[in-house]
């Protein structure tokens, strides 16, 4: 319920609300002289902030480039390149906003990449949402494949219907995830050849510390059948499974996750979500295992403010 309503309660706050209330504070904590004055102009730069981040800020796009090196990477797959992108939450990239996912498309075929992969949240709160957008999708193409996980979203958690009906909708959302002619991994895996050398992409469902949230994810299952020596990279929508679940269960070297959306919203490389999430954005190691966590594109709420969405493309080294 509190999704359905989440543009327009941020549309509240950040237009009447939270300036109204700099405003008063203003005026109580200030000399009357210019307290009046002070707040009238502080709930002002407020409102065009959220203006700022809800147009521009929301359309701003950047190419993240970086490495991860690991001894355990086979020669072959030494500048393997992979396009990452998460969140993408395509029913709020409708109308004005539609030339905004073709944009995302085509930067991530111009990489060239390797491999792409898709780390959850592709709709917002219901598979009908994913119909149109399938043609757009299908564009991704890379020579060993796209590779996606389901994210919270992705799931029925956030709709009011009996249990039954929820896991009509969790298939009917895996049907259009199929549909776009990516492999959904659903704690499964599959091994990309290079000659006589391999990599394992694996990828669990969804798993959240709040019990609200999916807790699907097996790592585990996600890694059946792969060798303990073989060099694996881990989809995982939500990185508190890092910590929980793929480190002490498996060993996959390199995660990749997204759920954060970095915040949407940053000041000085900080942002509120990091009181909630020890990993939120960027890389963080864990001795010579690391978790990416992408900053995303989209969002339920179209917003961004010193956080844009991002693709990254990260390119595999062998570590001498």
């Amino acid at each position: 319920m509190i999704a359905r309503y989440a543009i327009p309660f941020f549309i509240i706050m950040g237009f009447i609300v939270v300036p109204l209330l700099v405003f008063f504070l203003c005026r109580w904590l200030m000399p009357r002289r210019y307290g009046r004055r002070v707040g009238v102009v502080a709930a002002i730069v407020i409102m065009g902030l959220v203006a700022f981040g809800m147009t521009a800020g929301f359309q701003q796009l950047e190419v993240r480039q970086i490495e991860f090196a690991s001894s355990d990477l086979p020669e072959a797959f030494d500048g393997y390149r992979i396009v990452q992108f998460s969140d993408a939450h395509v029913a709020t990239f409708e109308d004005s906003r539609e030339w905004m996912l073709q944009r995302v498309i085509d930067s991530i075929q111009a990489q060239h990449a390797d491999m792409i992969v898709f780390t959850g949240d592709l709709q917002n709160l219901h598979p009908s949402e994913l119909k149109d957008k399938v043609p757009v999708l299908r564009q991704l193409h890379a020579p060993d494949g796209v590779y996606s996980v389901l994210g919270n979203h992705d799931y029925a958690t956030y709709l009011t219907c009996d249990d039954a009906t929820k896991e009509k909708y969790n298939k009917q959302t895996q049907h259009w995830f199929r549909q776009t002619g990516w492999t959904l991994l659903m704690n499964e895996n599959r091994i990309i050849r290079r000659d006589s050398d391999s990599i394992v992409i694996a990828g669990m469902e969804n798993w959240g510390i709040p019990k609200r949230m999916p807790r699907r994810g097996d790592a585990p299952k996600a890694m059946k059948g792969i060798s303990p020596k073989a060099f694996t990279v881990m989809l995982q929508h939500d990185p508190s499974a890092w910590r929980k679940k793929i480190l002490p269960e498996c060993h996959a070297q390199l995660t990749l996750s997204g759920h954060t959306h970095g915040g949407q919203f940053a000041i000085f490389g900080w942002s509120p979500v990091a009181l909630t999430y020890d990993e939120w954005f960027s890389m963080t190691y864990e001795g010579s295992r690391a978790i990416y966590v992408s900053a995303g594109l989209g969002g339920l709420i179209p917003f961004r403010l010193g956080q844009p969405g991002e693709i990254v493309v990260i390119t595999l080294k062998k570590k001498k």
